[in-house]
């Protein structure tokens, strides 16, 4: 697992070192409450219990604020912690910031990937082709 150091939408410090011990699935998207990341979201909520009853904790990360994601997490009851990375520092880390193309015009920006990791931070997958209504399905 990359080092990394982030903060929750509660202020709280998250590094890689406290996600040791518990498989941990690390979500990138690119914005808060836009129509792709809201299902994404909204769908690992949903099976919120399978991811943990298979042992596995859930972050989402992407570099919107802090207060942008206590809106969005109270706003979709969403029961996982959000990670703000404004300076795109764990996003270029993990390869989740990138080129992107939209209606022709190349910018840079985050991309979509989720990532596995296995109990001793070992990365088991990488999902960079995400289905945002169906990625529970996807990750399980």
């Amino acid at each position: 697992m990359p080092h990394f150091s982030a903060v929750d939408e509660q202020g709280r410090v998250v590094t890689e070192k406290e996600l040791l011990g518990k498989k941990t699935v690390v979500y990138f998207y690119p914005k808060d409450s836009t129509p792709g990341c809201t299902a994404e979201a909204c769908n690992i909520r949903d099976n919120y219990h399978a991811f943990l009853a298979q042992g596995y904790q859930v972050f989402g990360v992407s570099k919107d604020s802090q207060a942008s994601h206590v809106k969005f997490k109270e706003k979709y009851s969403l029961p996982f912690p959000l990670l703000s990375d404004p300076t795109t520092e764990m996003l270029q880390a993990f390869g989740a910031w990138g080129e992107k193309k939209l209606y022709g015009k190349t910018s840079f920006g985050t991309l979509r990937k989720t990532f596995v990791f296995n109990e001793k931070g070992v990365l088991e997958r990488i999902i960079d082709k995400v289905d945002t209504k169906n990625h529970a399905a996807q990750i399980i």
